[in-house]
């Protein structure tokens, strides 16, 4: 074994030990006070220990909302900070949160309930809003059997931790992008693999708001973005119904409300301008539901090129 192999071996294993430590504590304490602490601890402390993350919100807050008061942007960045601390404590009981089905409020429900078992294959997408993990809740109320394309976590141990407590959201099993040991670890195999899924009448869930560096430029806050497009071509070749979902927290609490919509997909001669106007429509949505709460997105991510 090589040296370097080693001591990456050696550092996966802390990362994951100190993890479990700190998922350990957080269960012994009740939610809400685990995500209060949370939520402080990621304002006070993500600015210094993500440095380029916390410039990168505010330069994607200015281009967003230029005429918007400097000091407004700042307090959106503060309690987006404060947002992703109450994330990381829900993805640590998201096991025990997705079976309390009081703490969800489902809004379109009579559309959800009009195809009733004739669902069929569909594709969800979403954005980091709120809690995005819960987007997809509804379809598991529903018992659709859904599944998940997700970005994998370098470190193999922390990946399988993960997997396994979101095992409650996406019954139809869960499909990774980028390299990491398990069931897809290359991305070509994993696209082929969550389009059979759908092709064969599955549900999947994606969130597709970030940078992707091979995406269709279409429009954004009055700026080309490249969204992930694997939704809007999954969709339009196998004939999917398309949902857009968002999950809003509500007050600052481990509760939500989840607003779902159809989105038309076009099916003309022109493949590659119906995947276009698709992601427009998705985008244009997503730009209507950030600047109703920007405070629950997730600026410090990769947005614009």
């Amino acid at each position: 074994m090589q040296l370097a192999d080693l001591v990456r071996r050696i550092e996966f294993g802390l990362e994951y030990a100190m993890l479990r430590l700190i998922a350990g504590l957080v269960r012994l304490m009740p939610l809400d006070v685990a995500t209060r602490l949370s939520a402080k601890c990621w304002r006070v402390l993500a600015p210094h220990l993500s440095a380029k993350r916390h410039q990168r919100a505010l330069d994607n807050l200015r281009i967003a909302f230029p005429h918007m008061r400097e000091e407004e942007r700042w307090a959106i960045r503060a309690a987006h900070w404060e947002n992703l601390g109450r994330v990381m404590v829900e993805t640590i009981h998201i096991d025990r949160l997705a079976h309390d089905a009081t703490r969800f409020e489902v809004m379109n429900r009579a559309l959800l309930a009009r195809y009733g078992s004739k669902l069929g294959a569909a594709v969800g997408v979403s954005l980091h809003m709120g809690n995005w993990e819960f987007a997809i809740w509804p379809l598991v109320a529903a018992c659709a059997n859904p599944a998940a394309l997700y970005r994998s976590v370098n470190n193999p141990h922390i990946d399988r931790y993960l997997r396994k407590k979101r095992q409650t959201l996406y019954p139809g099993g869960m499909f990774a992008r980028g390299k990491v040991e398990g069931d897809h670890g290359d991305d070509h195999r994993t696209a082929r693999a969550v389009t059979d899924f759908v092709r064969r009448g599955g549900r999947l869930g994606i969130v597709c708001d970030q940078h992707f560096g091979r995406g269709i430029p279409v429009p954004f806050f009055g700026r080309d973005a490249r969204p992930q497009p694997i939704a809007a071509i999954i969709a339009r070749r196998v004939g999917a119904r398309l949902w857009m979902a968002r999950c809003v927290r509500i007050g600052t609490e481990s509760r939500f409300r989840i607003e779902i919509k159809e989105l038309r997909v076009p099916r003309s001669a022109n493949p590659a301008a119906d995947i276009r106007a698709t992601l427009a429509g998705m985008m244009r949505q997503f730009e209507s539901w950030v600047r109703e709460t920007p405070e629950q997105w997730m600026w410090s991510n990769r947005i614009w090129n």
